[in-house]
C-alpha cells in the first residue's frame, strides 16, 4: 500500500427541496401478508392477504399443495406479519405486476414458528427471485429478513419457493416488492483489487443481496425511521479499534444538496452520528479506525461508505485515507472540496473480493495532509451487499434449473435437464472469462458541487472521481 495507487470514487447524488420531506412513495409497492385471510398493518404500512377468496387479485399462483398456517402463541412484540405463514409442499410462486421498470427491492420475511401440524424450523427449500437463486437449501431457526436489489425490465417479477425434495417444506411469512429510489444504485463504482483501483461498470443491472447495513457511532434505526423501511444496526459488533476514536452526535440540520446523498439513500439518523479520530494537540495521532464484517467467500461485494462531516469546526481541515481489505481505496479524501459546507452527506461505492477468511475490512486512517487540532478521520455508515455469481446465484453454485430439477412437470423434465447442463456449461465458461474492466488514467479531478442550483432542477446525477493524491 506504500506505492501510489490510482483511485476513483463513484458517487450518486440527488437534490432535495422542501418537498423532499414527504415520505417516499414507490410506484410498485407490493406488500403481501402470506397465509392470512386478513390484511396486516406494520409501521403504518398495509400488508395485503394472499388468500384468493378474500383478494381475487392476489399474486399467489401455486399448486393445491399449500397450507395457510397460524401461530397459536405469537410473541407479544411480534409484528402481525409473523403471526401466519404460507407453507408449500410443491414449487409455488408469487407473481407481482411491475409498472416501473428498473431496480426493485425484494424483502422476504421468515419466522419459523411451531404449530400443531408443522415445525417450520425443519423446512428446507430454495427461493428464486426471477432468474436469481436467492436462497438454496435454506433453513431458518429464528426471525429473519432477506433483502435483494434486482433489475426488472419485464412487466412481472416472480418469486418461486421450491422445497428441496418431495416430503420437504418451504414457507414464507411476508413479501415486499418495491420500486427502489432512482438514485439508490448507480451504474459505476470503484473496483479495489490487486493493489490498484479501477472503474467498475454495469452495477445498476447487477443483482445485490444486503448483508450488512450499519449505523456507525449511532443507535439502531428501525424501518419506521427510514424512508425506504430499512433497518440499520449499531456498529459496535464490527468495530475493532481504536482507543483514540470517539463517537459524535449532531443535533443540527443535515444539508442535503446536489452532490450529497438523498434521504432515500440514507436517513438523517445515520448521518447525525459518526465515529471520528481527532487530534487534540500539536501532534497527529498514528491511529486508524477498523471495522471487520463477516461475509461468504467466493463472491464480490459492493461496499458503500457514508460520509457527512458533522465534527469539523471549519471547512478544509478534514483529510483521511480509506482502506478496504488492506488496500488503499481512496487517498487524501477531502469532504469539503465536494460539498462546500459542513454536514452535507454523500456516499462512495467500492467493489471488492472477499478475502480467504470470508471477511471484508474497512479502515479509516490519517492522511499525510491531516492537521493538528482537527478531525483526522470520520465514517457515518456502512452497507455491504453481496453480488450474484456467474450462476446468477447469491447462495452457492446452483442455478435456477438445478433448483427445479427434482420437480419435473409433465414433459418438461428434459427441458429442465437441458437447463441444468447449460448452467454447468456457464460455470465452466465463467472460470475462463473475466469481467471487462476499464482502467483509470493517471490524471484525476474532483467534480465539485455547483454553488448555484435552480429549484427547477430537482434531480441531478453527478459522478466524482479521485486521482492519485501524492
Amino acid at each position: 500500500m506504500g506505492t501510489p495507487l490510482l483511485f476513483l470514487l463513484a458517487f450518486s447524488f440527488s437534490f432535495f427541496s422542501a418537498l423532499s420531506f414527504s415520505p417516499f412513495s414507490p410506484v410498485d409497492n407490493h406488500l403481501i401478508n402470506c397465509g392470512s385471510a386478513l390484511d396486516a398493518a406494520v409501521d403504518g404500512r398495509r400488508f395485503v392477504s394472499d388468500f384468493h377468496s378474500s383478494n381475487p387479485g392476489t399474486p399467489l399462483q401455486s399448486s393445491a399443495l399449500t397450507t395457510a398456517l397460524c401461530n397459536g402463541s405469537p410473541r407479544s412484540s411480534s409484528p402481525q406479519i409473523y403471526h401466519t405463514a404460507r407453507v408449500f409442499r410443491k414449487p409455488s410462486r408469487y407473481a407481482v405486476e411491475i409498472k416501473d421498470p428498473g431496480t426493485h427491492m425484494v424483502r422476504l420475511h421468515f419466522d419459523p414458528f411451531v404449530s400443531s401440524n408443522f415445525d417450520l424450523r425443519e423446512a428446507r427449500f430454495h427461493v428464486l427471485v426471477d432468474n436469481y437463486v436467492a436462497l438454496s437449501n435454506f433453513t431458518v431457526s429464528d426471525t429473519l429478513v432477506k433483502e435483494y436489489l434486482v433489475w426488472v425490465s419485464q412487466n412481472k417479477l416472480v418469486i418461486t419457493i421450491v422445497p428441496t425434495q418431495k416430503g420437504k417444506l418451504g414457507f414464507v411469512n411476508a413479501i415486499e416488492v418495491l420500486s427502489a429510489p432512482k438514485d439508490l444504485i448507480p451504474d459505476t463504482a470503484t473496483l479495489v483489487r490487486d493493489g490498484e483501483t479501477q472503474k467498475f461498470e454495469g452495477l445498476i443491472k447487477q443483482g445485490l443481496e444486503t448483508v450488512h447495513r450499519v449505523n456507525v457511532g449511532g443507535p439502531k434505526v428501525t424501518p419506521f425511521n427510514d424512508s425506504v423501511w430499512r433497518t440499520w444496526i449499531p456498529d459496535d459488533g464490527f468495530f475493532k479499534s481504536s482507543d483514540l476514536s470517539s463517537k459524535v452526535h449532531f443535533s443540527g440540520r443535515i444539508n442535503y444538496q446536489v452532490g450529497g446523498a438523498s434521504r432515500e439513500v440514507c436517513p438523517d439518523f445515520v448521518y447525525n452520528s459518526a465515529r471520528v479520530i481527532a487530534s487534540k494537540s500539536s501532534s497527529i495521532p498514528e491511529a486508524n479506525m477498523t471495522w471487520v464484517f463477516r461475509v461468504t467467500g467466493g463472491h464480490r461485494y459492493l461496499v458503500r461508505l457514508h460520509f457527512c462531516d458533522i465534527a469539523s469546526l471549519s471547512l478544509g481541515s478534514l483529510y483521511f485515507n480509506v482502506y478496504i481489505n488492506e488496500q488503499l481505496a481512496s487517498k487524501d479524501v477531502d469532504l469539503s472540496s465536494i460539498a462546500y459546507e459542513l454536514a452535507s452527506p454523500y456516499y462512495a461505492d467500492f467493489v471488492v473480493d472477499s478475502d480467504n477468511l470470508g471477511a471484508v475490512s474497512v479502515v479509516i486512517g490519517r492522511s499525510n495532509l491531516s492537521m493538528a487540532y482537527a478531525v483526522d478521520g470520520i465514517l457515518n455508515g456502512v452497507e455491504i451487499m453481496k453480488m450474484n455469481n456467474s450462476m446468477a446465484s447469491f447462495d452457492g453454485k446452483m442455478c435456477r434449473g438445478m433448483a427445479l430439477k427434482n420437480w419435473p412437470r409433465g414433459n418438461s423434465g428434459g427441458l429442465i435437464t437441458l437447463v441444468v447442463v447449460l448452467c454447468l456449461l456457464l460455470l465452466s465458461v465463467s472460470m475462463l472469462m473475466r469481467r471487462k474492466i476499464v482502467r483509470v488514467k493517471d490524471s484525476f479531478s474532483w467534480t465539485k458541487l455547483p454553488t448555484e442550483v435552480s429549484e427547477v432542477n430537482l434531480k441531478v446525477g453527478i459522478q466524482s472521481s479521485l486521482g492519485d493524491g501524492s
